[in-house]
């Protein structure tokens, strides 16, 4: 297998028969060929939508589809085999689709027409020609780098996408442009300048996802409320939720009522507790464990039933609680039992069968729900301190944290920086200091949990507003970013600040593979990225630049 798409990839790529994450050479094929079908289908929806013509079916299958892909989410051949079936079908409706509303259909791209069949035998005969590393010898690293930033790009906006439309969110102008972007793909694209300028595009096209995702978790559950979230256990039957979804989450505590189940979120769910509509619980008990990369010794621990509704999953059965884990949505494990249509019964019922905890362990809480809203509630105080000089720079430190060495840098980072600095914070990155007592800043935590990594647009927006009401450019504000890159939606968060024209970016701890040396010297000088480094030589040079 070939796999460099996240940061827990081995040097060169995966080159064996399993990746560092457990995904399996026959399941990394597939996946290859389901994109490359994925390409097909829209090189059709795009033409398709030139023209006016639209499927709702295809439009909804697409982003689930590419989730399926990203790493960590789905391990499972046969779910695989599936989908590949379904896309092919779904390339027929979108085929027709264009035919109806009248759109030209000379000159498509091999994606359009590849047939990869949907037996075992022709799946893995068909995957050598939807590699990622097929042109490599005629492109180049560069182009085929520029190419796998695109396509890793929309995988993560993909995610976010399918996060709202679950909620019932979603938009026509959005799906257009996401299969503009695919069809371009499907092309296998050579100009560097023309593909620089579509990953911007991708870049433009997540800030529109997460605004969506954004108002469809508002919408949903309220705008997040500064909220003290229990991190230790309560005595009482117990059921763990895990992944970022948080309508499963909703689906989950409404079918738990009255069973004397306590719910409890893990990882990227914990901001899940600071959203009035679902806090509303009065057992939603508060947070178990850390981030995603801890989940095996935390899941092994957990005396109760487990369900995981989206990316990160890692091998349930090395530490052997696979028998009581679920997952939900894009997630697979073959041989785990995986919930269809919201109907948690199966899971409800293996918590009801297990002891939960004995008894409540010693009271720990973390102050949470300091999203968009929050923090503009406070603008004119925050304003203030920054004229002041009470505080005199800001740190978004956060983003898909993992398991190498060399992640404690954004913990040293955030204790290393000045008493005088704010710490906004999001994705599962905080749980590296989030528990730390940093202090406050009169009265106002220093570090601020802005929620999970689908939550940067609130980040975004309270950047763009504090710019505006100093009268500045973004890149003008003492605001340092220090980014924990992983996977795929950091990719599309990247994208998306680049789009916005976001400089001085310090990204680590070790650049994507895909980014060559000559692509990482494009974006360097056009946006003077950084990698992360030595610590107090990066706080060094922050400061010296506010």
């Amino acid at each position: 297998m070939y796999c460099v798409q996240c940061e827990q990839s081995n040097k060169g790529g995966c080159a064996v028969k399993a990746g560092s994450c457990g995904k399996t050479a026959e399941v990394a094929d597939m996946q290859d060929v389901l994109l490359r079908v994925m390409q097909g289908v829209s090189v059709y929806a795009d033409r398709a939508a030139r023209k006016g013509g639209r499927d709702a079916a295809v439009d909804a299958f697409t982003p689930h589809a590419w989730f399926t892909t990203l790493t960590n989410v789905n391990f499972d051949a046969d779910r695989f085999a599936a989908l590949i079936a379904e896309a092919l079908a779904m390339r027929d409706r979108a085929k027709e689709c264009a035919l109806k509303a009248g759109a030209d259909l000379n000159g498509l791209p091999e994606p359009a027409a590849w047939n990869p069949g949907t037996t075992p035998s022709e799946l893995a005969a068909a995957a050598p020609f939807a590699a990622i590393q097929r042109f490599m010898d005629r492109d180049g690293p560069s182009i085929v780098g520029l190419r796998n930033l695109i396509l890793y790009g929309l995988k993560g906006t993909a995610a976010y996408s399918e996060h709202a439309r679950v909620l019932g969110t979603e938009e026509d102008a959005v799906s257009a442009e996401f299969h503009r972007i695919a069809a371009f793909l499907a092309s296998d694209p050579a100009d560097a300048d023309a593909l620089i300028a579509e990953a911007l595009a991708v870049g433009a096209l997540n800030l529109k996802v997460m605004e969506l995702l954004d108002a469809a978790n508002t919408g949903r559950f309220g705008h997040p409320e500064v909220t003290m979230v229990r991190m230790s256990p309560v005595k009482g039957k117990a059921l763990l939720v895990s992944g970022h979804d948080m309508g499963d989450l909703e689906a989950i505590l409404e079918q738990t009522q009255g069973s004397g189940i306590n719910v409890y979120t893990h990882g990227e769910l914990l901001p899940a507790n600071s959203y009035p509509g679902l806090k509303k619980y009065p057992h939603l008990a508060g947070n178990y464990g850390g981030a995603w990369q801890d989940q095996q010794k935390d899941f092994a621990a957990f005396p109760g039933a487990i369900i995981m509704t989206s990316n990160c999953l890692i091998n349930p059965e090395i530490k052997g609680y696979a028998d009581r884990l679920f997952t939900a949505g894009p997630v697979g494990w073959n041989g785990v039992r995986h919930i269809e249509n919201h109907d948690f019964r199966p899971a409800i019922e293996c918590a009801l069968s297990l002891p939960g905890f004995m008894e409540d362990a010693p009271e720990r809480r973390i102050a949470a729900g300091f999203a968009r809203n929050t923090v503009m509630g406070v603008a004119d105080t925050l304003l203030g301190m920054i004229k002041a000089g009470d505080v005199k720079n800001l740190f978004l430190i956060g983003g898909c944290d993992g398991a190498r060495p060399g992640r404690n840098y954004f913990h040293d980072l955030a204790v290393a920086a000045p008493k005088d600095s704010l710490l906004l914070t999001l994705g599962c990155g905080k749980f590296r200091f989030n528990q730390e007592e940093l202090g406050d800043i009169n009265g106002i935590p220093r570090v601020l949990d802005m929620g999970q990594c689908n939550d940067a647009y609130s980040a975004i927006q309270v950047a763009i507003a504090v710019a505006g009401a100093l009268g500045c450019g973004i890149n003008d504000l003492p605001l340092h970013y220090a980014i924990s890159w992983f996977e795929q939606k950091a990719t599309a968060v990247l994208l998306t600040m680049l789009h916005l024209g976001i400089k001085r970016i310090h990204l680590g701890p070790t650049l994507p593979q895909f980014l060559t040396p000559e692509v990482l010297a494009v974006l360097v000088e056009k946006f003077d990225i950084r990698p992360t480094g030595d610590v107090q030589e990066d706080l060094s040079r922050m400061l010296k630049a506010a």
